[in-house]
């Protein structure tokens, strides 16, 4: 999945050479280059994940894993950057910098782990594309789901609508931090098969069951104190990360080698589906705000 790190990549070099300052050819260079990007993430991780369902669905869960720690070591990373710099003149643009410059170390060198990568891919028959997308699309619309409602929520909403709290300009940085490892440690919880959950209609109504936050989130935003508003974006990456490593490990089971990456490839062309409702519903948050 997408990650921040990744726009970091990119946009660092930008922010250097301008050294800072805006315009209109700075951000259509930030929009081109996170398209560009985008189509790029798209491809890779739908090879990645059909490729890891190709040799064994359980792979799948220590990818998204890795992804969900990649969010967690970011959000650590943003808070010893803002503690370090937090006082010092320019510091949001010294600490953003160096914040960069060690995700960009980070993304060069798996790279250069990726680049070891042997495909022994083997020409094999399957099923059909419309026949997998007919027997799964519980699975696929249960991946949508999960992302539709996290992005709708995570980061924006959560960013944006802090209001006054005793954390202060830490409170936003605090609750995405909590997300990032909630989201992680849930992700890990499916390695106990007792906790596992593989009934896809058990799966599909605690998806469904998830769009309660919506409510919860806006009354907790109006009424109620920080502590519940970290309560519930624990909750929050805690059920996204599990529930994603639970259709991801059990809808490949039982297909064939070949159908299991197709399949694999159709999951996470919903979830970034999912991703993109989500981030364009993530407005109607600011209904009644003067827009």
């Amino acid at each position: 999945m997408l990650t921040i790190e990744d726009y970091y990549i990119y946009l660092f070099p930008i922010n250097l050479a301008i050294s800072g300052k805006g315009g209109i050819g700075t951000f259509i260079g930030i929009c081109a280059i996170s398209g560009a990007f985008g189509v790029a993430d798209a491809h890779v991780q739908g090879g990645m994940v059909g490729d890891l369902s190709y040799m064994h669905p359980e792979f799948v869960q220590s990818f998204f894993g890795g992804l969900a720690a990649s969010g967690a070591l970011t959000s650590g990373l943003r808070l010893i950057t803002k503690a370090a710099f937090e006082n010092s003149k320019d510091g949001l643009r010294k600490g953003a910098i160096l914040f960069f410059a060690i995700s960009s170390f980070f993304e060069l060198l798996c790279v250069l782990l990726y680049a070891f990568d042997d495909d022994f891919a083997q020409t094999q028959e399957r099923k059909g594309n419309k026949q997998l997308f007919l027997e799964n699309i519980d699975y696929l619309v249960d991946m949508f789901l999960i992302f539709a409602l996290t992005l709708s929520i995570f980061p924006g909403f959560l960013s944006e609508d802090t209001g006054a709290h005793s954390l202060g300009t830490w409170y936003a940085l605090v609750l995405i931090a909590m997300y990032n490892v909630w989201d992680l440690i849930g992700r890990y919880i499916p390695l106990l098969e007792f906790l596992k959950l593989e009934s896809r209609k058990f799966i599909t109504v605690a998806i469904l069951c998830r769009f309660l936050l919506v409510p919860a989130f806006y009354v907790t935003a109006k009424y109620g104190d920080q502590g519940w508003m970290i309560m519930l974006t624990s909750f929050l990456g805690l059920s996204n990360g599990y529930l994603t490593v639970c259709v991801m490990t059990s809808a490949p089971k039982g297909y064939k080698g070949p159908e299991q990456n197709a399949l694999g490839n159709m999951l996470v062309l919903f979830l970034l589906g999912g991703i993109f409702a989500g981030v364009t519903l993530d407005w109607l948050w600011l209904i009644g705000k003067g827009w």
